[in-house]
């Protein structure tokens, strides 16, 4: 594989676990609360299928955009709230934090790729945190296990990659991937692995690059930016998600 761009990568592979990189709880996740997991990463082989006790939680789309509904707007604001997360100054830090639930948050100096997802979407009154959590309580065995807990854990649990593909996919917010630019609507969630094993995830935007490219907001190290990165790593899936119906 070729070396990637990004330079901090090889310092971050080192160190930094699937899921965007957030490090295991260790002593933490011994004294987390009782509504505590950590799921593992999300191929379609580690994840298994939605369980039939449980039906997966509804999404309000998951097609192209239909102005005459007002899915327009939810993306067009999606889109602003990401973009605007990319004015603000932010370490990547990946420790494990113990936060508030319902809207939870990690201190807002720091934060890793799926960061700038969730706050994008708090942003628009979309609480990922609270959806992903009740999501697992209700069907905790269709998600990935590679972080070796037994039940949900509402303090890191959404900010994993493979959980947040895991819970767009059960929502039926799932879209094939391509390799053409122009298939990619603002809005969309793209995610990528980095280096063979390092889960990535960001938000396509309403702008374009030189290269005709969608700009994407994310975080992959640097704090959030909106970068010409679409078609840097291998696309391992791609999701729209206005919210629950």
């Amino acid at each position: 594989m070729s070396t990637p761009r990004h330079p901090i990568l090889a310092a971050l592979a080192a160190t930094l676990l699937l899921g965007c990189g957030l490090t295991e709880a260790g002593s933490e996740a011994q004294a987390a609360p009782a509504d505590s997991t950590r799921p593992e990463p999300g191929s379609a082989a580690s994840s298994g299928p939605p369980s039939a006790a449980a039906p997966a939680p509804s999404a309000a789309t998951a097609g192209p955009i239909d102005a005459a509904s007002g899915e327009a707007s939810f993306f067009d604001r999606l889109v602003a709230a990401a973009i605007e997360r990319t004015r603000h100054r932010v370490r990547y830090d990946g420790a494990y934090h113990s936060i508030n639930y319902p809207g939870g948050d990690v201190p807002a100096h720091i934060g890793v790729c799926t960061d700038v997802v969730i706050r994008a979407y708090r942003g628009v009154g979309v609480d990922l945190q609270v959806l992903v959590h009740e999501d697992m309580k209700a069907a905790f065995r269709a998600y990935p296990r590679n972080w070796g807990l037994s039940r949900p854990d509402s303090n890191i649990d959404h900010r994993r990659v493979p959980n947040l593909q895991t819970f767009f996919r059960r929502a039926g917010a799932e879209l094939p991937v391509s390799d053409e630019p122009a298939a990619y609507a603002p809005g969309d969630l793209v995610t990528w692995m980095v280096s063979g094993n390092l889960p990535h995830i960001g938000i396509v935007t309403d702008r374009r690059a030189p290269s005709g490219n969608p700009l994407i907001a994310h975080n992959i190290g640097r704090g959030p930016v909106l970068e010409d990165m679409l078609f840097e790593y291998p696309i391992t899936g791609r999701y729209r998600f206005a919210g629950p119906e």
